[in-house]
This record gives C-alpha cells, sequence and structure tokens, in this order.
C-alpha cells in the first residue's frame, strides 16, 4: 500500500501487532454532558467553484501553529476528556479491554534471511513492538532494536519500518516519535546488536533496499524543509539515495527519483514517491514510482552496477496506463500484477532486458478470484488473492507450466506472507473473524503446512461467537457484502447496540481478522458488522472504480443499505445502531450521517477525512487527487463537494451523537478536518446529543501508537457508544 494514503490497515501488519484499532461502538440516547461544547468563532471564507458559492466558516482552524486554533483544540480536549472521564462504568469496561488484549503475543512482519528471522513482537508488558531477530525457528531470540531507548522527542517513539541486509548482517530501522512516521533510519549490527553511527532523518518513505556487497542501501529522502509543515508541498520532490555504511548521510549520491534523470523525469511528478528495489536472485535494481495513492506504478530497470546517478540507464517497464499494481523479479525476469483487461487481475511475465507488454505471457489469467499480490520464492512464484471474501494462495511455475493452489487450514485471511527467493516455499499469518492469527510454514515438496510456533495461539475463547456473511441490496440493485460477528445465543430482537464499521477506498479489500477485545463489546449486548461497500477491492477494479471520483456516492449509500439490512433482519435498531469509519472512511461515515441521520444513534469518525474540498491543500492532500479529484477541475470539484461531509452539514438537524478523533501529529489527515467537522456539527445539530472532538497530542493516525493509547481510545469509544446507545450501565450523572 502506498505510504501516502489516507488509510488506517485494518488487518495485515496492524491486525498482527494486535494494533487492530478497532473503533466500534454501540448504543441508544442516555444523558446530556454536562459541560457545554467550547463556543467556535464564526469566521466566513466564500469561494467560487465552476459557478458555486461555497462558505467555509471555520477556515481558520487550518492555522494548526496559531494561538487561537491552540488554544480552540486544547478547549475541546479538556471538554471530550472531562465528558468520557464521567461515564459510569468506563473503568471497568478498560479493564476488560486491557485484560483481553493482553491475552495473547504478536509477531509481526516476519522477514527471512537464510535461517535468520527478523520480526517484530509485541509482549502483553510491551507498549510498542519490538525488533527481534533468531537463527532459524528453534534458535535463540535476540531483542535488536527496543524503539523505547531512543528519545527522538518529548512522546513515545516506535518502528515505522525495518529492511535486514542480503545476507542478515545489519538491519535498517525507521524510528519515529509519537506517532508522526517521521522517521529516522538507524542502522543495527544484527550480529552484535550495536547500533552503528548512521542515522538518516527525513525518511518517511525510506523503503530501504540493500545491495548485494551487505554495506549499502537505497533510501527514499524528502527534501530539507522549505515549506511550512501543513503546506501542500511538505512532501513533494524526493529522491533516492544511495547511501554507504560509514559515510556522510548528507553527501549520499541520489540515483532516482524527483528531477534526477532525464529518462525518467516526465514520468514523476512532484508528489510521487520513488523507491530502487534490489532482490538477491537479479542483477537488475527495479526503480519504482508510486503516484501518490494511486494503485498503478511507473516501473524502470536498469544493471544494478549502473545505478550511480543521473547517467543511469533506465529502461522503462510499465506506465500507469499498463495498470500494473504488483510485481517481483527472478534473473531477467519480471513478474507483474496488472488488472489491464482484468478488472480482478492477472499475471504477467516479461523480460528486464528487451521488455514488451505488448507480448508478454500470461502466467495466471484473471478468473474468479481478485488477485492481490505476486512474489518470487527459489520453487515457485506465489499468487494472493481472495475469492468471495476468503483468502487463498496459488503456487504457479516460472513459465506458467503449472498452477497449484496450496490448501489452507480455514477459510480467513492471508494477513501476512513472507517470501525469500532463495528459500523454497512461503510462511503465512492466518487469521479470521473468530481464529486465532498463528503462522505457518508452507513446504512445497510435501505440500504440508505446519504451525511454526513462533506465536501462540490467543487465549481468548471465541467458541461462542460467530460470524455470518450476507448481502445488502443497493439502491441501484448492486448486493453489497456484509460481515455480522456476534454470540450465536443472541436473539435478533432489535434490542442489540451494533457497530456497522465501513471503509471504501483505493480498492482496499476489509478482510476478515481476529480481535480478543471484541468479547468485552458481545459481554455488553454488542454486534459487529464490516460493510464491504464499493470503493474497496473485494472484487476488483470495478468494485474499486465504482466507489471513486463521482462515483463515491455508491460508497456511502452501499453503507446506509448495509445499516437498512441490520435494522430489518432484526440485529439492532436506529437508536442502537452506531457506524464507524476511519481515515478516508470518514468520507463513508461522514455523508452517510449527513444523508440520513434519522438512521444512526452514534457515529465514530475516527481521524476522518472530513473536508475533501480543502483536502488537497493539507500535506498528504496532492497524493490523493487520483482517488478523490482536483477542486481546481470542474470534475474534480463536482465529485468533492458531494463527498466533503463538512459542506453538507446543515443548520436545524437532529444529528445523532458523534465522537471525533485526531492525533496531532496526523500526517496522512490533518487534524482540522476532524476539527471543522465537530465545530459545525457542535453548532448546527438541534438533537441535544453530544459531537465530541478526542484529541491525542502523542499520536498521529494511529500508526504507531503503543498499547496504553489503544486501550484508551477503544475504551473511550466503546463508553462513549453505549452511553449513547442507551446502556443504562454507562451514563453520566445528572
Amino acid at each position: 500500500m502506498h505510504p501516502n494514503k489516507c488509510f488506517l490497515q485494518v488487518g495485515a501488519r496492524l491486525l498482527a501487532a494486535n494494533a487492530f484499532l478497532l473503533f466500534f461502538g454501540t448504543g441508544v440516547l442516555a444523558d446530556s454532558p454536562a459541560l457545554s461544547s467550547p463556543a467556535t468563532p464564526i469566521l466566513p471564507v466564500t469561494q467560487t467553484f465552476f459557478g458555486k458559492s461555497v462558505t467555509d466558516n471555520y477556515r481558520w482552524l487550518e492555522t494548526l501553529n496559531s494561538s487561537q486554533t491552540v488554544d480552540w483544540f486544547k478547549a475541546q480536549s479538556e471538554y471530550t476528556n472531562t465528558t468520557l472521564a464521567d461515564i459510569s462504568h468506563r473503568f471497568d469496561l478498560l479493564s476488560q479491554i486491557k485484560s483481553l488484549d493482553s491475552s495473547v503475543t504478536t509477531v509481526s512482519d516476519i522477514i527471512r534471511v537464510g535461517k535468520r528471522l527478523f520480526y517484530q513482537k509485541l509482549s502483553p508488558a510491551d507498549q510498542t513492538p519490538k525488533l527481534f531477530v533468531r537463527d532459524g525457528i528453534n534458535g535463540k531470540e535476540r531483542l535488536l532494536m527496543d524503539p523505547g531507548k531512543y528519545a527522538l522527542g518529548t512522546v513515545h517513539d516506535s518502528i515505522d519500518y525495518f529492511a535486514p541486509s542480503l545476507d542478515g548482517h545489519y538491519v535498517a530501522v525507521g524510528i519515529s516519535p509519537g506517532g508522526s512516521e517521521n522517521s529516522t533510519i538507524f542502522v543495527v549490527n544484527a550480529d552484535s546488536g550495536a547500533i552503528l553511527a548512521d542515522q538518516i532523518d527525513r525518511a518517511r518513505f525510506a523503503a530501504p533496499s540493500w545491495l548485494p556487497d551487505g554495506k549499502s542501501f537505497f533510501y527514499n529522502r524528502l527534501p530539507m524543509a522549505s515549506e511550512a509543515a501543513n503546506s501542500e508541498a511538505a512532501e513533494e520532490k524526493s529522491r533516492v539515495y544511495l547511501h554507504v555504511l560509514g559515510c556522510n548521510p548528507e553527501s549520499d549520491q541520489a540515483v532516482f527519483g524527483y528531477g534526477i534523470s532525464e529518462r525518467t523525469n516526465k514520468f514523476i511528478e512532484p508528489d510521487a514517491i520513488s523507491e530502487v528495489t534490489v532482490s538477491p536472485v537479479s542483477s537488475y535494481a527495479i526503480g519504482v514510482v508510486e503516484h501518490g495513492v494511486q494503485n498503478e506504478l511507473s516501473l524502470f530497470a536498469a544493471p544494478l552496477t549502473k545505478v550511480t546517478g543521473p547517467l543511469t540507464p533506465w529502461t522503462k517497464i510499465a506506465d500507469v496506463s499498463d495498470d500494473v499494481t504488483g510485481y517481483d523479479v527472478k534473473g531477467t525476469t519480471i513478474y507483474l500484477l496488472s488488472h489491464k483487461g482484468a478488472s480482478r487481475y492477472k499475471v504477467l511475465s516479461t523480460s528486464l532486458i528487451h521488455s514488451d507488454l505488448s507480448r508478454a505471457q500470461v502466467i495466471v489469467p484473471a478468473g474468479k478470484a481478485v488477485l492481490k499480490a505476486v512474489a518470487v520464492a527459489k520453487d515457485a512464484v506465489y499468487v494472493t488473492s481472495l475469492d468471495g471474501g476468503i483468502g487463498k494462495l496459488t503456487r504457479v511455475g516460472f513459465a506458467g507450466q503449472f498452477v497449484k493452489p496450496v490448501s489452507l487450514p480455514f477459510k480467513g485471511t492471508i494477513a501476512q506472507s513472507s517470501f525469500d527467493p532463495r528459500l523454497s516455499g512461503a510462511w503465512l499469518l492466518l487469521t479470521g473473524w473468530t481464529e486465532s492469527a498463528l503462522w505457518y510454514s508452507y513446504n512445497p515438496s510435501d505440500g504440508t503446512l505446519t504451525d511454526t510456533g513462533i506465536k501462540k495461539k490467543s487465549s481468548a475463547d471465541f467458541s461462542g461467537i460467530q460470524a455470518v456473511e450476507v448481502n445488502a441490496t443497493a439502491n441501484d440493485g448492486t448486493l453489497i457484502p456484509l460481515s455480522i460477528i456476534y454470540p450465536k445465543k443472541f436473539k435478533l430482537d432489535g434490542s442489540h447496540p451494533t457497530i456497522c464499521e465501513a471503509y471504501g477506498a483505493y480498492g482496499v479489500s476489509m478482510n476478515p481478522g481476529f480481535n480478543p477485545t471484541l468479547l468485552a463489546w458481545f459481554d455488553r449486548g454488542g454486534i459487529y458488522a464490516v460493510a464491504h461497500v464499493r470503493g474497496g477491492g473485494e472484487f476488483g477494479e470495478d468494485w474499486h472504480n465504482a466507489g471513486k471520483l463521482l462515483t463515491k456516492s455508491n460508497t456511502w449509500n452501499d453503507l446506509i443499505a448495509c445499516s437498512k439490512y441490520l435494522i430489518a433482519k432484526g440485529y439492532t435498531k436506529p437508536s442502537r445502531l452506531a457506524i464507524e469509519g476511519g481515515s478516508a472512511g470518514g468520507i463513508t461515515v461522514g455523508r452517510a450521517l449527513t444523508t440520513r441521520p434519522d438512521l444512526f444513534g452514534a457515529v465514530l469518525d475516527d481521524v476522518g477525512a472530513s473536508d475533501a474540498l480543502r483536502q488537497q491543500y493539507s500535506p498528504n492532500g496532492p497524493a490523493n487527487i487520483p482517488e478523490f479529484g482536483d477542486v481546481n477541475t470542474r470534475v474534480g470539484f463536482k465529485a468533492l463537494y458531494a463527498m466533503d461531509a463538512y459542506q453538507h452539514v446543515k443548520p436545524g438537524i437532529k444529528y445523532p451523537a458523534v465522537l471525533l478523533t485526531t492525533g496531532i501529529n496526523d500526517p496522512r489527515v490533518a487534524p482540522w478536518e476532524p476539527a471543522k467537522m465537530a465545530a459545525r456539527l457542535q453548532t448546527c445539530s438541534i438533537s441535544g446529543k453530544p459531537v465530541l472532538l478526542r484529541v491525542d497530542y502523542d499520536a498521529g493516525h494511529g500508526i504507531g501508537s503503543d498499547r496504553s493509547q489503544s486501550e484508551q481510545l477503544l475504551a473511550d469509544q466503546w463508553s462513549f457508544l453505549l452511553w449513547q446507545l442507551g446502556d443504562p450501565n454507562f451514563r453520566i450523572a445528572k
């Protein structure tokens, strides 16, 4: 996934790290908060776009460093914290969440380098994952990096990424403070555990890739800050550099990226992110250009020994028009995942020396399943896919001479996978709605899949929990998949506080994932559902395009259809129904809220994209233009205005209770987006129900938040929902 994306991924790495960050709710209105929300000055700014006048009453909140804005955020934070702290039984809920959250040690992001295993581990006593290494599955585990020991700021630090050298002797580790994702690269000697003197800042999108010498690596680096931190230009014009251990990073040679080479310049716009990748089984380097949040890549190849600077002889392999979204290499062959003429994707192979996609071999044709990723191992090419919501793995001959499915132990999700092109087989992290995540090793010689034992099963008992898969019917007749998870003993009498979560952007799928803390929700009568709305990737690129730009309204209308299904089938009723969406899902829940405020008892809007018309003027905004539109074009404005929840909040409407969250260090959705949404809802709603803005001053987009932060957030959100959805145990004394 492109690092610029707003999306806070639920599943894969975050799920495996137990940072599932569930933003569920439950509910029915009870009391109102004892305090009144802080007043927000109205300072209207009016603009005309293609003949339409648009007024923005809270534009001033975008100036995050002004004393007026700082004071406003602090007042909102104090009001919210005071209100949430007064909810009865919140502490009991938090205690249970903590107990369930510590029911398992999580192991994530396994990278195999020969016999060595590198991975992050979060033990019950830890606040953030630490980096470990062991020599083989039976080898002794050694701690390599504890981010808590690096005081990069006045807040907590966390690991953003890590990359071992091809010989396994060194690891480049990105660490950032306060969930900011503003990484500094550290280099660790994996033999001794010593931290080298090499440190490289401005490495948010670094993607380190080591050269075969084991003493140098390519990495992406942002330029020195020449713009305001809140500017739309803050993340532009990054470049890929070559760093040699022991050398001054300020003298590193730029080899790829913005403005470097006449061969590639026309393919690399200012907001693109570039990287150069190296494989131990190929003498070619791959230059990768990620165009904002767009899934389609531009790919270039050059002999590794000639990647030295502006004169590198890059050869174009694919451009955006080729619809390539993934790749891997072996020797002089590159394997490509493409949706060109194939909504559910196909796998191609072509030569790195004489690339010609018009003559590329199709080694896996498009079919019913949506192909998600391609990876090279020693024995074969492995393709992961999603078939009707179920994760699958297929083993394919290098020339497509065989295609063999790998038998998995249960129907669920391949949350993570680990391949080394010098080793046969694969390691897979498998999970499901009711299946604890475990790491399995696949042996192609006998076709066996074995639990590695590197991660233990959660002790949380889900034997009484069921997951059902149904379809809701959208306004246009499209069937929208809906996953519903709840205790088998529940009667469908409309009484249950229910959370319906949705996302719907970038072609990202909402895959099944295990989270033990859900038991605390179920114990209070709750039901949890996931609406697989259009804009996601559950059914390929057509499904994605059906909830993008001018078709974006399908996304929130699909959520409304799923909500109506839950009510019609007796799972819940409007006063006890909450919807939840995070990041780009803020568009989904924000517009569902403003379209059908009568349908919901409460809303959780988490680090949500709420002000689409203004988003491209934030640091991460330009990168999102391919998904949402450009406000400076007629078509883009039309799409963005339609999806702008902030602009669709109207005075005199009875809106449900809303809890919005933000991290003050958020690099993906600027804190002023949820802030402006909160201010407008507080001013316009006449329901008497609370609108709260929860501000975390030691967090960003949720990525990198520590265990306590995640637990406190979940307790606040569920307490808020139980209070507002009518649980008599969750009240504020009058």
